[in-house]
């Protein structure tokens, strides 16, 4: 796996973005956590880049994915 910008839109009590999170910590990979619970501005622009209110969503680099399906992601880590 090369170098990939990795964030995660999440809220603190999402059981699928605790997930993801220690998937990505358990595999080394560096990510940036986005709690859009607590920030509005951050919401709009996860909802704009998702079309979804719903948590996790992860960016990629140029890939966004809406939920956490782990084989999804290491799919898009591959690439």
């Amino acid at each position: 796996m090369k170098n990939k910008t990795i964030v995660i839109y999440s809220t603190p009590t999402c059981h699928y973005c605790n997930l993801a999170k220690e998937f990505f910590k358990n595999n080394n990979l560096k990510y940036t956590e986005i709690d859009v619970l607590s920030d509005l501005d951050a919401r709009a622009k996860m909802v704009k880049l998702s079309g979804q209110m719903s948590v996790p969503v992860i960016a990629i680099d140029n890939d966004v994915l809406v939920g956490f399906q782990q084989n999804k992601v290491e799919d898009m880590l591959s690439k």
